[in-house]
């Protein structure tokens, strides 16, 4: 979209609060977003390009017309900014993904047997709802829990209370029988407020109740009753037991924080009811590449409060929202009393939204990985692989190497191989760097590959791992290590064998031959694939790099003591474990070990 072809348009938007909507020239909706002053937010898009972050300057050249709705204020341009967000899907838009689909848990109340069930429909009917849910899966565990420690109804009878014989799940205690009289109305409905209360977390007055009945059923001589309530006492009791403590408060509060990696970011949500964790939900957004922090909370706290039934009095996140006031301002009038948004700087809190934040690191990790299991997905990646770097075959295999080491010491190389788009952690190898001793990855890459690549020479049979020969050798690194291991396939006469690099800092692929580097779409499975073996090969090495730095650092200060030898310094590190141990022992005990004298014990102490 060029400016001056829209200068006359952008001039007659108002001045009043509302939404905006940019379209492509098909009419699709690109962006949607709100302002208290549409014709300045809106111009704000159509001015220097540089101001812009990549993706907005992407989105603003195919911009082709600008649609808006003005509103009475902010909150209003809030909530239509987030319905419209859910209708259009806007590519541009930090959206949750099928957010749409999200189920919940719901009780009609307003029924005389109420039953409780999954709906993906939240709404303003006298209805109690729990949620939303991130998966069906995640929600039915739920359910099968209440189930196991209220047994509902789940049938679709009418109660009468007059039937001949109940169903299956009243012989198995799944139900207590109100289809034959086995149980009172005023009984099931008591149940029923049970459940409300476990699920809003508040097991401590559902255990106290259930105490209360079963003493007062013991008293009345009903020992069957007073039974089935122990049992049911015990399992609530089980189930707060399990849940996890937290000392940041005693009322109520969610814990927000995110991980994202390019243009996807899990979210992970913890729900404490009366200073435990009840519960958590992952949720996965959408268009978050370069996406700023703040707009990314922003963006979730609008979607997921935008259609949850309940609001806490307080939301510690990981990060301040971009507009924090206004979306304090909307979720105290969604719940009727004050909300705090807080960002805990220290303490307790500060160490309960770290947690929060690792889960979501861990469960983003989890999904990268996932679609790995999908054949139809790998087969997808690996032909875009061979397409968009010009392969001459299918890279059915895959070997990647990477390097870690301190400033050139403890340095280890690494080999991971991926077959079928997937690990082989058997044909896995590690290099211990031998040749090189000052910093130079382009030397240890080429030392690596020499060594791996003259086995691969030497044994020349496909039933030997090493002399199985890949489709593709892929480096981690930019376009100075591609060149410095083509250096060693040229040297052993080996150009029969593609290689290619990743650059992690913008995920760059350069291949020889090829002045320009490939850039491929973030959402590609053929970048995610790549960046998954990548990712593999970094923690592959730098696990072994640790290793043998810890080995490095016990031994390094015995190795100049004379008489000392592998077999002394083993006897002596098993009973001082560390260096530093051995360092502070007396004489006497540095003596008293099997193979040492005096002498040499005050020689291994001045050494020291």
């Amino acid at each position: 979209m060029k400016q001056e072809r829209f200068e006359q348009q952008l001039k007659a938007l108002p001045r009043k609060p509302g939404v905006y909507l940019l379209q492509d020239n098909s009419g699709g909706v690109l962006y949607v977003g709100k302002g208290s002053s549409l014709r300045n937010r809106v111009r704000s898009y159509f001015g220097t390009p540089y101001a812009l972050t990549p993706k907005l300057q992407r989105m603003v050249a195919k911009v082709e017309e600008v649609d808006f709705i003005v509103t009475d204020s902010e909150q209003e341009a809030l909530i239509l900014e987030c319905n419209l967000i859910k209708k259009h899907r806007p590519r541009y838009n930090v959206r949750l993904k099928d957010d749409k689909s999200y189920p919940y848990l719901k009780i009609n109340v307003s029924e005389d047997w109420p039953r409780i069930y999954i709906t993906r429909r939240f709404q303003d009917d006298g209805g109690r709802y729990f949620g939303p849910f991130a998966s069906a899966s995640s929600l039915r565990k739920t359910l099968d829990l209440v189930k196991k420690l209220f047994p509902y109804r789940s049938c679709n009878r009418n109660i009468t209370g007059t039937d001949a014989r109940p169903c299956l799940e009243y012989h198995i205690r799944r139900c207590l029988g109100p289809c034959i009289g086995a149980m009172t109305r005023k009984e099931y409905q008591e149940m029923i407020k049970q459940v409300v209360l476990f699920l809003e977390g508040r097991q401590e007055r559902v255990v106290r109740e259930l105490r209360r009945k079963m003493g007062q059923a013991a008293q009345e001589l009903r020992f069957e009753k007073a039974a089935f309530l122990r049992d049911q006492f015990q399992a609530v009791e089980r189930v707060m037991q399990s849940q996890k403590m937290v000392s940041t408060a005693v009322g109520d509060e969610d814990v927000i924080a995110f991980a994202r990696d390019g243009d996807q970011a899990c979210v992970q949500v913890f729900f404490v009811r009366g200073g435990k964790v009840i519960g958590r939900e992952h949720f996965v957004l959408e268009g978050t590449q370069d996406e700023e922090p703040s707009q990314v909370m922003n963006s979730f706290l609008q979607q997921f409060y935008g259609s949850a039934p309940y609001v806490p009095p307080q939301i510690l996140l990981q990060t301040e929202p971009a507009e924090l006031p206004l979306i304090e301002t909307w979720l105290e009038g969604r719940k009727g009393s004050k909300v705090r948004l807080h960002v805990p700087q220290r303490g307790e809190r500060k160490k309960l939204v770290g947690m929060v934040q690792e889960n979501a690191s861990q469960i983003l990790e989890q999904l990268k990985v996932q679609w790995l299991t999908d054949s139809g997905k790998t087969s997808a990646a690996l032909e875009e692989i061979q397409e968009q770097l010009n392969l001459p075959r299918l890279p059915e295999r895959i070997e990647c190497y990477d390097i870690s080491d301190i400033r050139g010491t403890a340095a280890v190389g690494s080999m991971v191989v991926f077959e079928n788009g997937r690990p082989k952690s058997s044909a896995y190898r590690r290099f211990k760097i031998k040749a090189v001793t000052q910093i130079d990855d382009y030397a240890m890459i080429r030392e690596v590959l020499s060594r791996r690549f003259k086995r691969a020479g030497v044994f020349r049979d496909e039933r030997v791992s090493w002399g199985v020969i890949p489709d593709l050798v892929l480096i981690d690194g930019g376009r100075g290590h591609l060149n410095s291991a083509l250096e060693v396939l040229e040297e052993l006469e080996i150009d029969f064998v593609p290689i290619a690099s990743i650059a992690k800092e913008n995920e760059e692929v350069f291949v020889p031959e090829v002045a320009e580097s490939i850039i491929l779409p973030r959402n590609s499975q053929a970048l995610y694939l790549l960046q998954r073996i990548r990712d593999e090969a970094h923690r592959f090495a730098l696990a072994y790099h640790q290793r043998v730095r810890k080995r490095e650092a016990l031994t390094s200060g015995l190795d100049a003591v004379p008489g000392i030898g592998p077999k002394r310094r083993r006897a002596l590190l098993k009973k001082f474990r560390s260096v530093q141990g051995i360092k502070d022992a007396a004489t006497d005990e540095l003596a008293a070990v099997p193979g040492m004298t005096r002498k040499l014990s005050q020689k291994v102490k001045d050494y020291l």
